[in-house]
């Protein structure tokens, strides 16, 4: 058996299980955007912290990294994993992983993503869509058991560098945050 995992946010930078092949490549029709709130890793029940998620967009490409996992014990532990660590997202889409931007043909069919749907029956954590300033403010504010939520838009921007990728909505984020630490005089 083979299972192929689609990260887009810390899963990027830190799998947590063991994995057989890295490719770093991206997904087309969807772009990430900071609409889910973590009251489990990244913030509090009190105070949410937002991470990424997944929205429908036309056009657009989300680079990420799809891990390949072989073997059916292998994929039952990270598939346990992964149901605790990426709880809060209440969908599993399978979609194609593209490495060449000038191919038509996917490097990867049929790979697990897990997204935050915007239906707050069925994703009581979801948060939407708020102005920049204030989607930084949330972050600056909220911390949780995995830590401070500004770590993971700064190491999620580093990540997205590191693959050669400019995301326009993370680098606002992290911008703004950066503004706000610096307006306030913590250092980063």
């Amino acid at each position: 058996m083979v299972m192929w995992v689609f990260g887009y946010g810390s899963l990027i930078w830190k799998a947590g299980f063991q994995y057989d092949q890295k490719v770093a490549g991206f997904i087309k029709g969807y772009r990430r955007v900071f609409y889910q709130g973590s009251t489990d890793h990244r913030g509090t029940p009190a105070f949410p912290g937002r991470t990424v998620t997944l929205e429908p967009a036309p056009g657009d490409l989300c680079w990420g990294v799809a891990y390949k996992v072989n073997g059916e014990d292998d994929e039952h532990i990270a598939l346990t994993y992964l149901e605790v660590r990426e709880k809060q997202y209440d969908q599993k889409v399978y979609v194609d992983l593209f490495t060449d931007p000038s191919s038509p043909i996917p490097a990867v069919s049929g790979v697990m993503v897990y997204v935050a749907s915007p239906d707050t029956k069925a994703n009581k954590n979801y948060l939407g869509p708020a102005p920049i300033e204030e989607i930084a403010k949330q972050i600056i504010q909220a911390e949780g058991p995995s830590g401070a939520n500004r770590d993971y838009l700064f190491q999620l921007e580093e990540a997205l560098n590191q693959l050669g990728c400019q995301d326009l909505h993370v680098r606002d984020v992290a911008n703004a945050v950066r503004q706000i630490l610096k307006e306030i005089k913590i250092e980063f």
